[in-house]
Parts: C-alpha cells; sequence; structure tokens
C-alpha cells in the first residue's frame, strides 16, 4: 500500500509541483492549501509525512507544528518544514516546535526526495 503524504502549501505552483513529484514516486497525496484546516484533514486522512509550508496565509506552519505535537492521533506523524524565509536560527526554530526535517525553498527534487524517504516510516 502507497504511503500517505499530506502537502501543506498555500502557493499553487509549489502545492503541485511537490503533489506531481511525490505521485510519479509512488505516494498518494493529499494537498492542502489552506493552513486554517491543516489539523483536521491531517485526523482526516491520517497521513504518514506532512510536508509542512511555514509561511501559511493566516496561520504560521510552526504553530500547526506544535499543535499538531500537542495532538494525540497526529503526534507521531513526522512532518517535513519547508520555508522560503531560512534566516540563521529557523531551521532550530522548528525543529524545537516538532519538525523531523528541514528544507529551505528554492527546494531540488532530489534532496527533496531523499529528505521524504528519510522520515517515512519503513
Amino acid at each position: 500500500m502507497a504511503k500517505r503524504i499530506m502537502v501543506v502549501e498555500d502557493n499553487d505552483l509549489n502545492r503541485k509541483l511537490f503533489c506531481d513529484v511525490l505521485k510519479a514516486n509512488g505516494f498518494d497525496v493529499e494537498p492542502v492549501a489552506d493552513g486554517e484546516s491543516v489539523l483536521e484533514t491531517a485526523r482526516a486522512v491520517t497521513p504518514d509525512l506532512i510536508i509542512m509550508d511555514i509561511q501559511l496565509p493566516g496561520i504560521s506552519g510552526v504553530d500547526l507544528i506544535e499543535a499538531a505535537q500537542q495532538d494525540m492521533l497526529l503526534a507521531q506523524i513526522p512532518v517535513l518544514a519547508v520555508t522560503a524565509f531560512a534566516a540563521k536560527g529557523d531551521e532550530e526554530r522548528i525543529r524545537k516546535a516538532g519538525a523531523s526535517g528541514y528544507l529551505s525553498k528554492p527546494v531540488s527534487i532530489m534532496p527533496f526526495m531523499n529528505a521524504v524517504k528519510e522520515l517515512l516510516p519503513a
């Protein structure tokens, strides 16, 4: 059975790119454009991995990661944080919130897929 990956990304092009690459590599994909529905969607689809954009309108991806860590149903799901704003200290702050992995944009396909495979349970 294919692993399910939830892609949280408000940018349509980035979301489509991530989803297309993941589908081409045999994953089931659940795209989410709206940060407000992330936790509810994650509870409904129980993904094996969440790819989380950090800069979302209305809510921070860091806040969503922290909220997922506090949720008994979601706490065990690894999160790969992806952000365009990679300032000094951001990776540490994002990992401290509970992210299992971190990539800065623009994302290249090979490092992206390597990070995904590294975080998925076998």
